[in-house]
């Protein structure tokens, strides 16, 4: 049975960012709130927690997975950002985007997509989001909450616990987030490649 924490938006509650991030810590799996939709993350060192994951959405080896940052320090360290890229990036975030760049020696192998060596990061513009990654020290290993069969994410976190709470170990009620994926944007070679159009206004790709 999963826990609930209903933390607030604004001003999120130390005790409780600290007893999720014991949760992470110790191979949980979580649902948390983004400025997109709720999103499903664990640590991104716990196999047995990604695999999890994988199992909930029913995911391949080739999903890209993102590693959700709490700023362009930490994409430094597990992406390489060259000058261009870093000016798009400090212009975009925090915000609704996830960019996909060139993985360094930092990243686990089985988060990376098999042929390409990329990742997928993103800074999102939620207070929870970024609290969690503060306390944890690191990013979160993520994924939308999008179920199999489904277009869109989930969007209710009571309906999130009815329908996960023998699945995850625990969901975080961080009130209504969006339900519109993300933009994502390839940062790999020299010019931007918009991949999808979400949340993220596009026009300067």
């Amino acid at each position: 049975m999963s826990q609930f924490f209903q933390i607030h938006p604004d001003t999120p509650q130390a005790r409780l960012i600290k007893q999720a991030v014991e949760i992470i810590n110790k191979g949980g799996v979580v649902v948390y709130p983004t400025d997109c939709a709720y999103a499903l993350g664990c640590h991104l060192g716990d196999k047995s927690a990604l695999e999890k994951i994988k199992r909930i959405r029913k995911l391949d080896d080739k999903h890209n997975f993102t590693l959700v940052c709490r700023d362009l320090s930490d994409i430094g360290t597990y992406a390489k950002v060259d000058n261009v890229a870093y000016r798009l990036l400090k212009a975009h975030t925090p915000g609704a985007y996830t960019f996909i760049l060139n993985a360094t020696t930092e990243v686990p192998r089985r988060l990376l997509h098999p042929k390409r060596r990329t990742i997928g990061l993103r800074i999102p513009q939620n207070t929870i989001a970024l609290e969690l990654m503060a306390a944890l020290g690191e990013p979160i290993m993520s994924t939308s909450l999008i179920m199999p069969g489904d277009d869109q994410p989930l969007t209710d976190p009571y309906e999130i616990r009815d329908l996960l709470q023998h699945e995850v170990d625990l969901v975080i009620d961080g009130g209504y987030c969006g339900m519109e994926a993300t933009s994502v944007i390839n940062l790999v070679d020299d010019v931007p490649v918009v991949v999808r159009e979400g949340a993220g206004d596009i026009s300067d790709f």
